[in-house]
């Protein structure tokens, strides 16, 4: 890929230049300068189209168009799907730019080639046309009946000794496959299906099979495809596809340790269990995760910047006698700006540290595997659900401006949405998270009695935080061990809602910890300062939800708790002061900016009518038809 600067400026002292690199990480240049140098080229930018702009197949066909200049920028396309740090950067520019591409593409590398590189790395296939964008690759596994319990799917892949291969069936309308992008837009289309393999009369689990779903013309025979309803947000060719005794050859199955049948036509499996198979099937679910979280945090770093620029930029009147005020003026709208900024920073650090431990554990002991893998978990679920917050709070701080698409925040709340239930719906995996955190060992307490420390103290107020968990997590066990007989469902259902608190506290205690770090990096001096603010406005909002908790487990005291509105609201202040420095910091490229009108102070024009009266001096001209 090909390096570009990250930022630009007068020097590495800057300000904003040392935030960013907190934002980006210390190799920011190699994994992220080829992303922002591609989004402000011209195949990228926003199309000058009259309003009201393209219609969705428009820009389907315009993500497909982009999908395909992106891989012949590329020097790899398999470098980049066995890349996962490149994989989420990928995420982390793309969807602020067009969601729809960041979809297709996240399909294609990830979930598609990044699948067919993990498994059978002992055999030789020839991925040249996928590679070369000659077939697009797509990820066929949830069914209408089974989406987070897809491990229960129904389609099966039935072993014929007599042909070599497998044949492919939907038994009945719950085993379609739901959501897949099969349609023939972008070109041709092969998929990978998750199927029951059944060798003779045995089900040994759910695998994957590569399929060829289209030509250029039509779905191939055996193959049904069927256009869902529209989705809300950006457009992507969603699907049913079902098959009507599909033959594939033997070579179609992804095996390897989970299993494969050999020459002989005997299935053989190193790991023991359908689930275990089945998660070693999907392995790439989990990096699909980490880019959805980059998703988030790209789309929430952009809308907010939009909105800090526009109430820069948007005045109104100032009251009697007073000139106009740029809306940014006052706390109503600077506050909830402020603590937004404070978040965004928490998730790209948090983000950033779900990745780098993900990264850390992938060679090494299970445990390690296991708790890594969890983290990436509940860091999607968090910063996911956190990046709908602050899309939805800056594009009310932009009034009707942010409802129009050419503004870019429409799209952006959408496709977040589209973010938390993908690669698993975050309810179901904090879920998951919560029961296996609620019996395992909780972080070393604190002292019991007087509190030690302040608020002024980062690692003080991770240490609050964590004892939030433990509160929450030993309510949980607690309301478990109370609930009457009936077996675990009723016993889960009584402790699950601390638990699920216990999970978001675990969120925000490595979110704290992680801006600790950061600010332990940095000299002396004003972006150390900038990231100080940010950080504990961040850690106090958060003890300031929980301070009745805390207060009467004895960790805060009645005066530090009376004192959390004043030093919240000072925090604010300081954070307010500095907003266009520090969105600057997130290093959108300005022709990325200036596609967004909003984000200008001369948005105005882009509403400008060439037949008005103030251009023609009172004449009427008619326009398209409409006057």
């Amino acid at each position: 890929m090909i390096d570009s600067p990250v930022v630009t400026g007068t020097g590495t002292e800057r300000v904003a230049d040392r935030l960013t690199a907190v934002l980006l990480g210390t190799d920011a240049r190699r994994e992220h300068g080829f992303w922002q140098r591609i989004i402000a080229t011209e195949p990228f930018r926003r199309p000058a189209a009259p309003l009201p702009g393209p219609t969705p197949d428009e820009r389907l066909a315009l993500a497909h168009a982009r999908l395909r200049t992106l891989n012949n920028a590329l020097d790899s396309g398999a470098r980049l799907a066995a890349d996962p740090r490149a994989l989420a950067a990928l995420h982390e520019w793309l969807a602020p730019v067009d969601p729809s591409l960041a979809t297709v593409a996240g399909i294609h590398y990830n979930l598609f080639l990044g699948s067919l590189l993990d498994h059978d790395a002992d055999r030789l296939r020839d991925l040249s046309d996928f590679l070369a964008m000659r077939r697009i690759g797509t990820f066929l596994c949830t069914e209408v009946a089974h989406g987070n319990d897809a491990a229960a799917v129904e389609t099966t892949a039935t072993y014929d000794p007599a042909r070599d291969g497998f044949v492919l069936h939907t038994p009945h309308l719950g085993a379609q496959k739901f959501m897949p992008n099969t349609s023939r837009a972008g070109g041709p289309k092969t998929g990978l299906v998750a199927a029951r393999l059944i060798v003779g009369e045995a089900d040994h689990g759910v695998f994957l099979l590569l399929v060829p779903l289209t030509d250029s013309f039509r779905a191939l025979p055996g193959v049904r495809i069927r256009r869902l309803p529209a989705r809300m947000g950006s457009p992507v060719d969603h699907c049913l596809t079902s098959f009507d005794q599909v033959f594939v050859g033997r070579e179609a199955l992804l095996g390897g340790e989970q299993g494969r049948v050999g020459d002989d036509g005997v299935f053989r499996s190193g790991t023991a269990g359908h689930r275990r198979r089945f998660l070693a099937s999907i392995g790439r679910v989990t990096a699909g995760r980490i880019c959805m979280s980059a998703s988030a945090v790209g789309s929430a770093r952009a809308t907010l910047a939009i909105a800090v620029r526009y109430s820069g930029h948007r005045y109104v009147s100032g009251g009697r006698a007073l000139p106009p005020l740029a809306v940014i003026a006052h706390r109503s709208h600077h506050g909830p700006l402020a603590g937004a900024m404070a978040t965004v920073f928490a998730m790209s650090l948090l983000h950033r540290r779900a990745l780098d431990r993900w990264e850390a554990a992938a060679h090494g002991p299970a445990p390690e595997r296991e708790a890594a893998g969890r983290l990436v978990d509940i860091a999607k679920g968090w910063i996911t659900w956190q990046a709908r917050s602050v899309i939805v709070e800056c594009r009310e701080r932009c009034g009707a401006q942010g409802l129009l698409e050419n503004n870019g925040m429409a799209e952006l709340v959408t496709g977040v949405e589209g973010a938390i239930t993908a690669e698993g719906d975050n309810m179901a995996i904090h879920a998951k998270a919560a029961a296996e955190m609620v019996i395992s060992a909780m972080p070393e307490a604190m002292d019991t009695g007087a509190p030690a420390g302040g608020l002024e103290d980062l690692r003080y107020l991770g240490r609050l935080l964590a004892q939030v968990e433990r509160i929450q997590f030993g309510r949980s066990r607690a309301r478990m061990a109370r609930a009457p007989h009936g077996g675990p469902l009723k016993r889960w259902n009584a402790g699950s809602g601390p638990a699920l608190r216990g999970v978001e506290a675990h969120a925000c205690r490595q979110a704290a910890d992680a801006y600790a770090d950061a600010v332990e990096g940095l000299p002396e001096g004003p972006a150390r300062e900038r990231l100080t603010d940010l950080a504990r406005l961040f850690a106090l909002r958060w003890v300031e939800r929980n301070s009745g908790d805390l207060l009467v487990a004895g960790h805060l005291t009645a005066d530090q708790v009376e004192g959390l509105t004043e030093t919240i609201e000072q925090l604010v202040a300081a954070v307010a002061a500095h907003l266009p420095d520090l969105a600057d910091s997130f290093a959108l490229p300005e022709e990325v900016l200036a596609d967004w009108p909003i984000a200008g102070a001369r948005y105005a024009e882009a509403y400008d009518d060439p037949g008005a009266s103030w251009h023609t001096g009172g004449r009427l001209v008619t326009v398209g038809g409409d006057r």
